[in-house]
Formats: structure tokens, sequence, C-alpha cells
């Protein structure tokens, strides 16, 4: 019986865009620096309010299916260890969030479990979301930090620094030549 949370039902997004942010945020941490350099936040902040509200909606739908494509990728990861995605990610994961209250408020920390969760179980995060009514203000960085933290545990698993970013720029150069 399919789901009404189908990653075939869910659009994709602007997956490079969402990709572009994820990839700025994990160059800044690897760089050392906690804070966005306002210069760099500036043009972001530029960079969104060009999009407009349909290019906005996109970014979101790209940054769930980054989400998916991650959790997709730790799950396969996992299990040929025999392991549990959901047990090896979620813990952590949980616990790098609260140890995040100036960008992660804590009633913001289930349902970015919940998005990690839906995408660990095959469900289509933006999906997931979706049924809930719609994204709030105060989930955006929550979002974002979500999708950095799955992109972090991948290249720690590798020992990889660019590798989550190399993945799914190669996913999308195959799906463009396919």
């Amino acid at each position: 019986m399919s789901s009404a949370c189908d990653p075939q039902h869910a659009p994709a997004g602007d997956v490079s865009t969402a990709l572009m942010l994820i990839d700025s945020r994990l160059k800044a941490i690897y760089d050392g620096r906690t804070n966005t350099d306002p210069e760099q936040q500036a043009l972001i902040d530029q960079f969104a309010a060009s999009l407009g509200p349909r290019g906005a909606d996109d970014v979101l739908d790209g940054t769930c299916t980054l989400i998916f494509m991650f959790m997709q990728w730790l799950r396969m990861a996992y299990e040929d260890h025999d392991e549990d995605v959901i047990a090896c990610v979620v813990p952590n994961f949980v616990a790098t969030m609260r140890m995040m209250p100036k960008s992660v408020r804590p009633e913001a920390i289930p349902t970015m479990v919940g998005l990690v969760v839906a995408a660990g179980t095959g469900l289509s995060p933006s999906l997931w979301r979706k049924q809930y009514g719609y994204w709030t203000k105060d989930e955006m960085t929550p979002l974002e930090a979500t999708a950095s933290l799955l992109a972090e545990h991948i290249n720690r698993l590798t020992d990889d620094p660019d590798f989550a970013t190399r993945m799914i720029t190669e996913a999308l150069y195959e799906a463009d030549e396919g």
C-alpha cells in the first residue's frame, strides 16, 4: 500500500541551491567559524529575498530532498554493518541539536527528529512535514542544521570532508545525463 508520504509524490525542489547553502555552512564549520560571517550572511539573506515565495518553497523542498538522500545513504551504510540507521543517527543528532540552543529552539527538535525518522524509514520528509501544516520561520534554521548535521555525519563516517556534497553533486549530474 502506497503512503501519502511516498517520495515519488514529493517535489524534489531546488536541490542545487539547498546543497550550496549546506556546503557553505559545512565549509564554515570545518574552517573553525561557528558564526556566519556578517558579509556572507547578508549575501545569503539577499539571495533568499530574491527567490520569492515559490523559490523559497523550492529550496525548502530541496533541503528535504537532501535530508532524504543523506538518510538513505546512511541507512545503506549502517545496514551493511547490520545496524539500524535510526538507532545510530538519532541519539547523536538529538544530543547535538540540544547543544545548539541559539540556533535550534527545543520545541523544533521533535519536528527535525520526525523528518530524520521519516527519511530513514523511506518517507518523504517534505510530505511528512506538510501533513502538520506549513513551515514556520522558527523551523528554517533547524532545518538547515538538520541537513548540515546529516552531511557532517556522512563526512565523518567516510573521513572525507567533501563526501556528502560530492555524492549529491554526482547524483544530480547523473540525473541530468540520464
